[in-house]
């Protein structure tokens, strides 16, 4: 059985999840994406994510709140979501 402590990994870098929110990298480098699930769809018992707001975010604790979405962008999906993110981010930690 795996520990309480293990992160869930996507491509090599972790995803944490609260509430509606996902973060998807770590905030030891530059950027992260922020995921978060606008609008769902029950399918079944589950609850499917059906539009997404997506947002390239700087990790500096010294920006401002609003200076720190460097790109943003809403898709249908979770999948398509976290692609567009996952690109993003490769992006902009290759461009440092």
């Amino acid at each position: 059985m795996s520990e309480k402590n293990e992160l869930l990994m996507y491509k090599g870098r972790p995803l944490m999840r609260k509430d509606n929110i996902v973060y998807y990298g770590s905030m030891a480098d530059s950027h992260i994406v922020m995921l978060q699930i606008l609008e769902t769809q029950k399918e079944g018992d589950l609850d499917l994510a059906t539009k997404v707001s997506v947002q390239l975010q700087l990790t500096d604790p010294a920006a401002k709140s609003r200076d720190r979405i460097v790109k943003k962008s809403e898709k249908d999906g979770f999948y398509t979501a976290l692609d567009v993110g996952c690109v993003w981010l490769e992006r902009a930690l290759a461009a440092k």
